[in-house]
């Protein structure tokens, strides 16, 4: 229909033409215009797309290390375990925990620990980043290291085969049945074990039980729960302290050496600030001093010394741990040590006396009780309260610059040697090299005071030197054992412990 009414003429016809064809092109126009724009916009879209994209390549990406820094957190898999992390004498402890704690404090970051149930998932945690690394006793087998990456390695697992003391001894593993062996699910131990069932022990089986730790385990072997288990020598060595039924059958031939897990991709700036921290520990001999503090005194205790120890914190302890727990607010000596020192003097009994004179619960000499004001040596609560009061005398002699625990320990050996003596074995060490402000290096050095060649060249002469070694191990024992039965044991267990075993 026209736009022009009621013209139906030629000349009308011929001016609505070149009317319409100028409007069409002016429409024209307009979509030629519009389209060039819309060029021209996509264009300048392309053009700051890709130069935002330019600018954030050449951005340098944030390192792992550096967003743990400014998150001020460090992420680490654990598992409590005496070789890990426990609760000690001051609050937590352990070997793995304080080995953290010294590289987070590196980092300028804390650490925020988490306990994965099983192996399963402590590998499962690490492969999706939810934490950062692991700190959980892990061995660099072929297995795990298809599974995560590595730091250096500060340590070897040596494994041996346990059974429960009174049961028949497997001398190998030829002498294992089915359903005898229980080891935890996906551990270096079970890898072990595919091992050998491949390259000679072909009807080899054993028990996979979900866990990370072998405490569960050697506490039911002890039970009697079970027969056998695959375990490490550290572990074995530390709960035997603990469990008076678990021997060893024989080790193994094979060790692994022992690090911290961290994912298998993506960024490595944490592994490599591991290894430097780990690398600047050995060299230091800080690495050394710090397996000493926690695993230098194991092994010492046998199946009677731990059954005799257990069966007096039943019948002797409570009737003098009102007397340890008053000398301990009397000299802020913690009163688990007070008493260990008291066991290994004298087995808590008020009426001993030595051969030498010395006699009471704490054995002191008749000097020592006039010097600490004591009336009767005999009397309990005079002798520990004399004990930890001349503990602390002896404590004041060792120089200042000295701290704990190596101060401990060397006050402990100057409290059975005599400080003189213990002043001769740290002549002996500096001579030798190492350094007299260590217990771990003067220890190496007191039995050399029995030895003429050794003890004329110094003040105080001749002494049993070997005796402060031993007892300074055997307290320290005993106080990890008070420790863990006063802080960690659950009732059920101190009752078992405590139960009669004769």
């Amino acid at each position: 229909m026209s736009i022009f009414r009621g013209c139906g003429s030629w000349p009308c016809r011929a001016q609505e033409t070149r009317v319409g064809a100028r409007l069409h092109d002016k429409l024209m126009h307009t979509q030629r215009s519009r389209q060039r724009w819309a060029v021209f916009l996509a264009s300048l879209v392309l053009v700051a797309g890709t130069i935002a994209l330019y600018l954030l390549l050449q951005r340098p990406s944030i390192s792992l290390i550096d967003r743990i820094r400014q998150a001020g957190e460090l992420v680490v898999a654990t598992r409590h375990s005496p070789t890990t992390f426990f609760a000690g004498a001051e609050g937590t402890d352990g070997f793995s925990y304080e080995l953290v704690e010294r590289f987070a404090a590196e980092l300028g970051v804390s650490v925020r620990y988490t306990f994965p149930a099983t192996i399963d998932q402590l590998l499962d945690d690490i492969g999706h980043g939810r934490v950062h690394m692991a700190a959980a006793r892990l061995g660099m087998t072929e297995g795990k290291r298809r599974q995560m990456r590595f730091s250096l390695p500060f340590t070897s697992i040596e494994q041996q085969l346990v059974y429960r003391r009174g049961d028949s001894k497997p001398n190998s593993f030829d002498d294992i049945g089915p359903g005898q062996l229980f080891v935890i699910a996906g551990s270096s131990h079970e890898e072990t074990l595919r091992a050998l069932r491949e390259t000679g022990h072909p009807s080899l089986a054993w028990v996979p039980v979900d866990g990370i730790g072998a405490d569960p385990l050697l506490a039911r072997l002890d039970r009697g729960e079970i027969r056998m288990t695959l375990a490490d020598a550290n572990e074995i060595a530390l709960h035997r302290r603990i469990y008076r039924h678990i021997a060893v059958a024989f080790d193994l031939d094979n060790s692994y050496p022992v690090a911290w897990g961290f994912p298998p991709a993506g960024d490595d700036s944490l592994r490599e600030a591991a290894n430097r921290f780990l690398q600047s520990m050995t060299d230091n001999g800080s690495l050394q001093q710090l397996q000493a503090r926690f695993f230098g005194h194991n092994g010492r205790l046998n199946f009677v010394d731990t059954r005799e120890f257990w069966r007096q914190v039943r019948d002797r302890l409570p009737r003098y741990r009102a007397h340890f727990e008053e000398a301990a607010e009397l000299t802020g000596i913690d009163w688990r040590l007070l008493a260990a020192i008291g066991y290994q003097e004298s087995h808590w009994q008020a009426d001993a006396v030595s051969p030498t004179g010395v006699r009471g619960i704490m054995m002191l000499t008749q000097g020592t009780a006039k010097q600490m004001g004591l009336t009767d040596r005999d009397d309990p609560r005079q002798s520990i309260i004399g004990g930890a009061r001349y503990l602390r005398v002896v404590e004041r002699k060792i120089p200042e610059r000295i701290a704990e625990p190596n101060r401990l320990w060397l006050t402990l050996a100057g409290y059975n040697i005599g400080f003189g003596h213990l002043e001769d074995a740290r002549v002996l060490t500096q001579r030798d090299g190492g350094d007299p402000d260590l217990w771990m290096d003067v220890k190496k050095r007191l039995p050399l005071l029995a030895k003429k060649a050794h003890y004329k060249t110094v003040r105080y002469g001749f002494a049993r030197g070997q005796e402060p070694v031993d007892y300074v191990d055997n307290i320290r024992n005993y106080y990890d054992m008070l420790v863990w039965f006063t802080t960690t044991a659950d009732d059920s267990t101190r009752a078992y412990l405590l139960a009669a075993d004769d």
